[in-house]
């Protein structure tokens, strides 16, 4: 049976009472955000050698481009919905907070675990094959940009039923609060040059926007024309932090290595997610009817299938597309990046990786879907939160540093042991239950 066959069999079987938007704007900005991180990359081909940069840095007007592509708010509004349901699913069930959450760690886990695997074994192979630390470095940090979600995402769901509860309590208030928490700590990194502080806002700000998942599930959202004027008011604000405010333009990466909107994130990403929000909520209904097709239906769900395999690989698979035109002496990257010529390549460059990233997909997927077994007994949920946390650090580690060219020695191997350590404390690995 193909594997589109299979699809359709699980769209046909689809509840009625499912919001099939949830997953189609799942699925979208799933896409979205490979299409724009395959965009960006800039690889050069000149004189013997291979340089990398990102577009952004040499051609400042292309910015305007991550307003677009950085969807990352859509994914934390995404889960704050399906988390909400996954609570309300458990509580009915009498589901205890232990065993919930190692289900979550299962599913978010065990695809990100191969792909650390990979990393560990492909940096000593190419140092032993004469690749320099400084390489290795590079090309690990490019590819395992994307953890950096699942460091946070992580630790988001950890504290879901406390902050549904909050939800559920004081409704949009706790949303204020999360934001002014937010808007304090951008006001510490800028005037006070508590920058270190500034880190912390990769929970306040996502905490925010996860919270506006809430408000969607529990219909708290108004008319589609609210939902509109929250998108225009928050443009507005956007607007003007970007023009008159100390905020970069590009809502992902920064021609400044010292400022960014994004890592860590600011209350300018905050804004984003309520533009988001009300442009993509206002559409909804229209959209649920489109989405009762069959066909559309299959493709969301078949993407779904495989959604976080296709995020956490597609840079390896871009990574290793390179390196290969290297050995054959730069094959396809002689474009000077931000010409004409090389834009109009785009289309090309996306739809190779885009070839070379679904057999991966396809053969990694079945890890995405595992699923602990029914009989089995969840860890203790003070393991699992430590294990959680362990593996967050670990990734968080990982994504800023990479592996082969660390600012201490051993700093990476420390940070996959913690990852390791993490996943058997939350009974993730065969034979720590």
């Amino acid at each position: 049976m193909s594997i589109w066959s299979q699809a359709e069999g699980l769209a046909a079987q689809t509840p009625d009472d499912r919001n099939r938007y949830v997953d189609f704007l799942r699925a979208v900005s799933i896409l979205a955000v490979i299409t724009g991180h395959w965009l960006i990359a800039a690889a050069y081909w000149h004189d013997g050698t291979m340089s990398f940069s990102d577009v952004l840095v040499f051609q400042p007007g292309a910015q305007w481009m991550t307003w677009v592509f950085q969807v990352m708010p859509i994914f934390f509004i995404v889960g704050g919905y399906a988390n909400a349901v996954s609570l309300e699913g458990a509580h009915r069930r009498g589901v205890s907070y232990a065993d919930w959450l190692s289900r979550r760690l299962v599913r978010l886990v065990s695809p990100l675990l191969a792909l650390l695997l990979c990393w560990a074994l492909l940096a000593p192979i190419l140092n032993f094959a004469g690749v320099s630390s400084e390489v290795i470095g590079l090309a690990s940090r490019a590819a395992l940009i994307p953890t950096w979600f699942l460091a946070i995402y992580i630790m988001v769901v950890v504290l879901a039923p406390a902050t549904y509860y909050v939800w559920k309590r004081w409704g949009f208030a706790s949303f204020i609060a999360f934001a002014a928490i937010g808007v304090l700590v951008d006001i510490a990194f800028f005037v006070l040059d508590m920058r270190w502080l500034g880190w912390s806002n990769f929970f306040w700000v996502w905490l925010a926007v996860h919270h506006l998942g809430y408000a969607w599930r529990d219909g708290r959202l108004g008319s589609p024309a609210q939902l509109l004027s929250y998108s225009a008011l928050a443009f507005v604000a956007l607007l003007y932090l970007v023009s008159a405010g100390p905020y970069p333009l590009a809502m992902a990466g920064s021609p400044d290595e010292g400022l960014s909107n994004s890592s860590p994130p600011k209350i300018t990403m905050l804004l984003l997610g309520i533009i988001q929000f009300g442009l993509l909520l206002s559409m909804e209904q229209p959209m649920r009817r489109v989405l009762s097709g069959l066909r559309l239906w299959t493709a969301t769900v078949l993407i779904n299938s495989m959604i976080m395999t296709v995020y956490l690989w597609h840079l390896t698979v871009m990574v290793i597309l390179v390196a290969l035109a290297y050995l054959a002496g730069g094959f396809g990257f002689g474009l000077v990046p931000g010409s004409s010529e090389w834009w109009y390549s785009r289309p090309i460059w996306v739809a190779v990786l885009f070839v070379v990233l679904i057999p991966v997909a396809l053969l990694l997927a079945p890890l995405e879907r595992r699923a602990r077994a029914v009989d089995s007994a969840a860890p203790a949920a003070a393991r699992s939160v430590g294990g959680a946390m362990l593996i967050c650090l670990g990734i968080a580690l990982l994504a800023r540093f990479g592996i082969g060219n660390v600012p201490l020695p051993g700093l990476d191997v420390a940070a996959l042991l913690m990852v390791v350590a993490g996943s058997a404390l939350s009974g993730l690995l065969p034979g720590f239950k």
